[in-house]
Parts: C-alpha cells; sequence; structure tokens
C-alpha cells in the first residue's frame, strides 16, 4: 500500500433488492470478475479516477468489493478525507446489462462491471462501505 493510500471493503451491489432506478441486481449476474481493470471512482465522474478495485466478487448478500484510494489527486484526498471521517460510506458501480428482463422491476442478470464508485448518495440504499483501514 502506498503511503498515504487509503483502503476500504464494502458492497457495491445487493441482490434482490430494487434500487432508486427500479432495478434489480440477481445472484450470478456479474460472474467472473477481473477487478484489474475495474476503476475506482469518485461520484462516478470518469475523470475522477481516485484508485483502483483489488478484488470483486460475489458473495451471498452481493457484490462485495475491497479498495484503494490513493490521495495523489484532489479527489482522491477529498474521498479519503470522508471515508476516514465516517461522512461517506455510499458505494455504487457502472455496468453494461448483458441479460435482463421485465421493467418496473427491471431484473438484471448478466451484467459487465465497468467501474466501482464511492458516492454520497448510492442507488441501491443498503450499497454501503463497512471497514476504512489507513
Amino acid at each position: 500500500m502506498s503511503a498515504g493510500d487509503i483502503r476500504f471493503a464494502g458492497y457495491a451491489a445487493i441482490f434482490d433488492r430494487v434500487d432508486r432506478g427500479g432495478d434489480v441486481v440477481r445472484a450470478g449476474a456479474f460472474g467472473a470478475i477481473d477487478a484489474a481493470g475495474v476503476p475506482l471512482l469518485w461520484q462516478h465522474g470518469p475523470g475522477s479516477v481516485i484508485g483502483r478495485i483489488e478484488t470483486a466478487r460475489e458473495d451471498g448478500r452481493g457484490l462485495r468489493v475491497i479498495g484503494r484510494v490513493s490521495q495523489r489527486t484532489a479527489a482522491g484526498r477529498e474521498a479519503a478525507a470522508a471515508l476516514k471521517a465516517g461522512a461517506l460510506d455510499g458505494l455504487s458501480f457502472g455496468y453494461r446489462v448483458r441479460e435482463a428482463r421485465g421493467a418496473r422491476p427491471r431484473e438484471l442478470l448478466g451484467l459487465e462491471l465497468v467501474e466501482v464508485s464511492l458516492v454520497t448518495h448510492p442507488m441501491q440504499d443498503l450499497a454501503r462501505v463497512i471497514g476504512v483501514e489507513g
């Protein structure tokens, strides 16, 4: 871990719960994930890469992630400070739909994980950081 990095664990998605957009992620939707290619963003900003996802895998609850926030950028420093202070604990993810069915709620059955973000207001209320170190 680089000096000043903050590491966290949490859930970017929770299975079988309808989110604010009317979608529900089903177990198995993510399949095998190569976390090495998944950036960590600040508030879903494509120009605000604040770190990286070290691991991302499904468990019985949802998509569990471990990420590392770098403090090399202003956004990274802001995110790290908010995490350490307990002022921010929302997680979210960007994705491409491979398979879905229905409309309201739309069941997401196959997804390509594009990014994970630390956010103020997650679409899924239970998608939260559960631990911080550093």
